[in-house]
């Protein structure tokens, strides 16, 4: 099952969402083939440091950010990729690189990539390389509200 957090909070929410287990996988690209899941409706959680501050940007498997284009979206100075020491913590109940994209549960501003928010429907990992949900996206924008930007390039 997802992580207990993220499927109550679902659950509480009446948010409408399938599991779907697939064989471990590490890469979204093959998480999006082993699951059956069309790459642009897979979301990527990547973890950024944007002047010193933690955040998550969440994007399609099959694009990949743009850090100049995200960098002046963010009105940054520095932005860089966060380092696996510098927030494994922070997810305490999820394997490291499979946080969903639920940056608000953690205390993590949210932003996401246009490219997603153009989606109907959202899969993703739900704390572990073996797990995804899937739901509307219209219910993890309710839900998460975050700030929509373009930062990404297929």
């Amino acid at each position: 099952m997802p992580d207990d957090r993220l499927k109550k909070y679902l659950d509480d929410n009446q948010v409408e969402y399938i599991t779907i287990s697939h064989s471990r996988a590490f890469t979204a690209q093959k998480i999006a083939a082993k699951a059956h899941v069309p790459g642009k409706e897979l979301a990527k959680s990547v973890i950024i440091m944007m002047d010193g501050k933690m955040v998550m940007a969440v994007l399609p498997a099959s694009y990949r950010i743009d850090f100049q284009q995200l960098k002046i979206a963010l009105g940054a100075k520095k932005i860089n990729l966060a380092q696996e020491f510098e927030f494994k913590n922070k997810f305490p109940d999820c394997e490291v690189g499979a946080m969903p994209p639920f940056g608000n549960l953690y205390g993590i501003d949210v932003y996401v990539a246009k490219s997603l928010a153009e989606d109907e429907v959202i899969a993703f990992n739900a704390c572990t390389h073996s797990l995804l949900i899937k739901m509307k996206y219209k219910d993890f924008d309710r839900l998460v509200k975050p700030k929509i930007l373009k930062f990404t390039v297929k």
